[in-house]
């Protein structure tokens, strides 16, 4: 029988292991050296002035809120289909999230829906980069700069992706990104936010640590142990061990990619022309990392996508869906959303199928997975 094949898992390797063990065996295991350099090679490599690591993605949307200054009564503008730490991260602050429908090819947030959306309470645009795919971020810059509203991209999926030639993280006024395992790298949990801006930088830093300083004092020092509490921060450190395994981790990114593309050409050239789901596109401004390949469910199968899926998982291929709706669930209904607010994200979520994707994977298992696919899908032709 063949093993369970999950959506999406880390590769671990040697290099890895041993950079790990390294700093388990040096004098710092917390906050040394090794933080600071991984935020050095994250911005090098991504072309930002700085990086600020912290603990988890959600830790870094977070802060990323808070340095932009979002609080109670604001409001951000970002999509439904996302996982729900991206409206969450605004109403930890006290701000509401207003959701906007998606593009039905991309699963992004459709930038000419936008400017409608914005009122005077507006503070913040949230893209999120679904699947790893850029959004189309030109026409949402230009409604920024008009409107004079901060830009935070949520690229949690997207490390390693490009825009119009450009790696993300450098595009807005900051930029957040997860090293969850089944992301471009792992840090088994971690995030970052990058940025140009030297302000949110200052903040960023005392966000992850308490709200706390040892320079830029606002009262008299006593001495050279003084440090200041400023604002009420959080503990969202990352460690020196995480940080380690993400130097590691991002001198393969660029391979890791490579393989992901390679598989897509493998499904692409099994999948095209099927009768039974559409497949995911690439736009011409894009370069995607393939952090997901998601199916669309073509009108006949859409609503038996929960005896599809049960069927498949049950047979070793491990589907997911990306994503039930933010404000499908019960703690944003009670907040007064409801259903029918973004009815083309809502039928992308009827449709969308996440099949297994990640570096490390094997011919065999791209072959099995297909196999199992066309075998199941057609069972329900009938």
């Amino acid at each position: 029988m063949t093993n369970f094949i999950p959506y999406g898992r880390q590769f671990i390797d040697e290099d890895d292991i041993k950079a790990v063990v390294d700093v388990l065996m040096s004098d710092f295991l917390t906050q040394g050296a090794k933080v600071n350099e991984f935020e050095s090679a994250l911005s090098t490599y991504c072309g930002s002035k700085y990086a600020v690591v912290f603990s988890s993605g959600t830790a870094a949307l977070h802060a990323a809120y808070f340095s932009a200054g979002i609080g109670p009564g604001d409001e951000i503008i970002t999509s439904p289909i996302t996982f729900v730490a991206t409206a969450n991260a605004a109403l930890y602050l006290g701000a509401r999230p207003v959701f906007v429908d998606v593009q039905p090819d991309t699963g992004n947030i459709n930038p000419e829906l936008i400017e409608k959306a914005i009122t005077e309470k507006t503070k913040a645009i949230i893209p999120v980069y679904y699947a790893g795919h850029p959004v189309d971020m030109g026409p949402i810059h230009e409604i920024a700069k008009r409107y004079n509203i901060v830009v935070i991209e949520d690229a949690c999926h997207a490390l390693g992706a490009g825009y119009k030639n450009k790696k993300i993280g450098s595009h807005s006024d900051m930029t957040v990104f997860s090293f969850h395992p089944v992301k471009s790298i792992t840090t088994g949990e971690g995030g970052a936010v990058l940025t140009n801006t030297q302000d949110y930088y200052e903040k960023l830093l005392m966000f992850r640590t308490h709200g706390i300083t040892k320079g830029k004092f606002l009262n008299e020092s006593d001495g050279d142990w003084c440090y200041e509490m400023q604002f009420l921060g959080y503990n969202y450190r990352m460690t020196d061990i995480q940080s380690a395994l993400g130097i590691s981790q991002l001198k393969k990114l660029d391979l890791f990619i490579k393989q992901r593309r390679e598989l897509v050409k493998k499904y692409e050239k099994k999948f095209t022309g099927n009768p039974y789901f559409d497949l995911p596109e690439e736009k011409d401004y894009a370069c995607s990392n393939w952090h997901l390949y998601a199916l669309k469910l073509k009108d006949r199968y859409k609503e038996r996508k929960a005896e599809i899926f049960k069927e498949l998982r049950r047979k070793g291929v491990g589907v997911q869906v990306h994503y039930i709706p933010v404000y499908f669930h019960p703690y944003y209904q009670e907040l007064g959303y409801s259903k029918g607010l973004s009815p083309i994200a809502e039928d992308f979520y009827q449709r969308e199928l996440s099949i297994p994707l990640y570096q490390g994977m094997k011919d065999d298992d791209i072959k099995h997975i297909i196999k199992v696919i066309f075998e199941t899908f057609k069972s329900y032709e009938r």
